[in-house]
């Protein structure tokens, strides 16, 4: 189990740091950050599904497995994309906010679509969360929109993996073959007005290692779940956003402001859904950044 440990938190430290990473890639368009991502992520899930030997899992999937799996495939990108243009753009502060409500949204589509159900403590912590989005909205005079399109998008994802039942990696691979088409036609138009191969060579190899950084924290988090309670690879998925709070605070100089009061009460629904018991089904959150 200490392995596994291990495995989680180096997952969720990664993903947790990684606005460092792409703030490296600040001066390079965020669209054409997303098709190097696609690309190069691509070419390493083929070497891992090589690996696992389940090229024919990924022949034998259905053409309703396939239609969900690119829509799967199009939340992704556009979950990558509004979370690379937020870094890069000064809302590290919002992005996290997302991935702390991810999981209640989740758990809200899995009452809504799959017809689960949940206790009374439950359905308050969706509510608290609800009122701290709202103080937000209020406080700044807008809705945190950024926080609010990581979360639908991300729990929208996680809801169309659990109904394909194909495995992470081979469903992943399927996602991202969608997405190489148009990433590859845009960086083809793109050309030499891009940022691979014209400028720093330190740009190029960062493009290419946007691959590794997508893909890393995903093997490091299938080990762990592998390995250790669902429980608690829940428990270990607040350190992303909690890090990511901290960077765009303490590193990047992000103010926190008038969204304090409605960021505390997220914390306290978050709280209250740990704590309400095991009757509703555990959401465990693969950030997607």
């Amino acid at each position: 189990m200490r392995r596994g440990v291990v495995f989680g938190v180096s997952a969720y430290l990664l993903w947790g740091v990684s606005p460092v990473f792409w703030k490296t890639l600040q001066s390079v368009g965020s669209i054409e950050i997303i098709g190097h991502r696609v690309i190069w992520s691509l070419a390493l899930l083929m070497v891992i599904v090589t690996t696992r030997r389940t090229w024919p899992t990924i022949r034998s999937l259905s053409g309703p497995t396939l239609a969900r799996l690119a829509l799967a495939g199009g939340l992704l990108a556009t979950n990558w994309l509004i979370y690379v243009w937020g870094v890069n753009n000064g809302h590290i502060v919002d992005a996290s906010l997302g991935y702390f409500i991810n999981p209640l949204v989740s758990v809200l589509l899995g009452v809504t679509v799959l017809r689960e159900r949940l206790t009374a403590a439950q359905w308050l912590a969706i509510g608290v969360a609800a009122a701290g989005v709202a103080i937000m909205a209020f406080s700044v005079g807008a809705l945190p929109w950024i926080a609010l399109v990581l979360a639908a998008s991300f729990g929208t994802y996680g809801l169309l993996k659990k109904q394909s039942s194909v495995g992470a990696f081979e469903s992943l691979t399927v996602e991202v073959a969608f997405l190489a088409i148009p990433a590859a036609g845009y960086l083809g138009v793109l050309g030499g007005d891009g940022a691979f191969g014209t400028g720093r060579a330190s740009v190029t190899w960062l493009l290419v290692l946007t691959g590794a950084a997508t893909t890393l924290p995903l093997v490091l988090f299938g080990a762990s779940a592998a390995r250790i309670p669902l429980s608690m690879l829940g428990f270990l998925q607040y350190l992303a956003p909690s890090l990511q709070l901290l960077i765009g605070v303490f590193v990047y100089g992000e103010v926190i402001g008038g969204r304090l009061p409605g960021f505390i009460l997220v914390w306290l629904a978050l709280a209250i859904y740990a704590g309400a018991g095991t009757q509703a089904p555990k959401t465990v959150g693969v950030p997607a950044t």
